[in-house]
């Protein structure tokens, strides 16, 4: 028995891989392809994704706000777990990695599910809520750059209806956040973030050391 949580080490990460994942031949190979990237250190684990798709299916989501996308594994993962009427909108940058990740999402059937829309996430969040869409999300995965998740925070905050979830990737940051004079904004964000987090009172909170560490917050 023990009081803290477990470190993992290679052989028990595996055994959770071993006895927890219900993969897919197409969710493994776009694992793999997107491993082979420079940028692959963006991807979330294969059981966050599965975690993800577990909270779709709990708080039963029928819309769902993602910030960064990639290849669009996360997006991938919740729109399987949505009903046939549910819809993921993407917040992310040009790159090449959109057409893999609308690639995979058609091959998985789930393309009609998933809008992806290009450009500053921050814009696309300001104007979702000009055009009158406050409280109309159920979920927000937030896994982007990093220096803005306060800002993300506020957004999603508003966009979310009361009871939504809103979750934030990352917020351990690969054992930064313990720096003391982090240079990085992204490390000060992060810092930032976690520490407001656990007294704001707008939401009911929980940070899980699962992957790089996922901030749940639901909103009140």
């Amino acid at each position: 028995m023990t009081t803290r949580t477990l470190n993992l080490d290679d052989a028990l990460y595996q055994y959770l891989l071993d006895t927890s994942l219900r993969d897919t031949p197409l969710k493994a190979h776009l694992r793999e392809e997107t491993a082979a990237l420079p940028t692959a250190r963006w991807q979330i684990a294969p059981e966050q994704g599965q975690f993800l798709a577990l909270l779709v299916k709990l708080t039963g989501a029928r819309r769902i706000l993602e910030v960064g996308t990639f290849t669009g594994y996360s997006a991938l993962c919740m729109a399987e777990a949505l009903p046939e009427d549910g819809h993921i909108l993407c917040c992310d940058l040009p790159g090449d990695y959109n057409a893999t990740a609308q690639s995979y999402w058609r091959d998985a059937g789930v393309e009609s599910r998933i809008e992806l829309r290009l450009g500053p996430a921050l814009d696309t969040l300001a104007g979702l809520e000009k055009a009158g869409q406050a409280g109309s999300f159920d979920i927000a995965f937030i896994d982007a750059d990093k220096a803005n998740y306060p800002r993300y925070l506020e957004h999603a905050l508003a966009l979310l209806r009361q009871g939504g979830l809103a979750i934030f990737d990352n917020v351990l940051w690969s054992g930064r956040v313990l720096e003391a004079n982090p240079q990085s904004a992204d490390t000060r964000a992060i810092q930032q973030l976690n520490l407001a987090l656990k007294t704001d009172e707008r939401v009911d909170y929980s940070l899980l050391p699962l992957g790089d560490g996922m901030g749940l917050c639901r909103k009140r």
